[in-house]
């Protein structure tokens, strides 16, 4: 019984990696205008997108803020600010969010591989801890900790919160 149930393990382990590199296949190639898409659903999902109000009154200037743990969202976002919104890099910034047994030097370290950007684009890294969260998560969870990529430009925040409501829009014809 032992046998027959590591045997059925390491098939439906197979099935998986079959089903996965299939579906991988199937992405033929990726246009601009699909990392338009990526890049303005990916800030849809984990961009900030609030608008600032302060004493009840909207403030005028807003930054593009996303945040996320993944490398290959991070590097994916920042591909679409470089490609396809011309952000230059000396307009991106990166704030770090560690737990305190990171190392902000091994941490920076990686997201400048991961970023492509350089070590002064990073600000000082912040080691907030939640309340709800101490000591419950375990310390390899977030080995690079989560990053905030910054580009403070209003202009900017407010091109992509319109591109997020075409496609809203296009979505709702599908609806039907």
């Amino acid at each position: 019984m032992i046998e027959r149930n590591k045997n059925q393990t390491i098939l439906a382990q197979k099935r998986a990696e079959d089903i996965q590199k299939g579906a991988a296949n199937e992405i033929k190639s990726i246009s601009p205008n699909d990392l338009l898409i990526i890049g303005v659903v990916l800030y849809w999902a984990e961009g900030y997108k609030r608008l600032k109000v302060k004493n009840g009154k909207e403030i005028t200037s807003h930054v593009v803020g996303f945040t996320n743990s993944d490398p290959n969202i991070v590097s994916a976002f920042i591909l679409f600010l470089r490609k396809i919104l011309k952000v230059p890099d000396e307009k991106i910034f990166v704030e770090m969010r560690l737990f305190k047994h990171i190392d902000s030097e091994e941490a920076i370290s990686y997201w400048m591989d991961i970023t492509g950007l350089s070590k002064s684009q990073f600000k000082k890294p912040m080691y907030p801890v939640s309340s709800a969260s101490k000591g419950k998560r375990p310390k390899n969870r977030l080995p690079y900790g989560t990053v905030r990529v910054i580009v403070s430009d209003t202009k900017l925040f407010h091109h992509i919160l319109g591109f997020i409501e075409g496609i809203k829009k296009k979505l709702s014809l599908f609806k039907n």
